[in-house]
């Protein structure tokens, strides 16, 4: 599946996905980050859920602690 992640383009080997899965394909844990979906927020309740579709644009933004 084809997609733009962070703006790159990234084919990822399966044909449909969640976000969470995703996430493991990239090895990105869930804990501590944001996403936006084809400029939708998503909730990081909903990331199970949120299907992925060839093409869509995913924004990932991780937190990091700092002073």
């Amino acid at each position: 599946m084809k997609l733009e992640i962070n703006g790159e383009k990234r084919e990822l080997p399966a044909t449909e996905a969640t976000l969470d899965e995703v996430l493991a394909t990239l090895g990105i844990e869930a804990h501590g980050v944001a996403i936006a979906c084809n400029d939708r927020v998503v909730r990081r309740g909903e990331f199970a859920q949120q299907r992925i579709a060839e093409g869509d644009r995913i924004e990932i933004v991780r937190a990091v602690a700092g002073g």
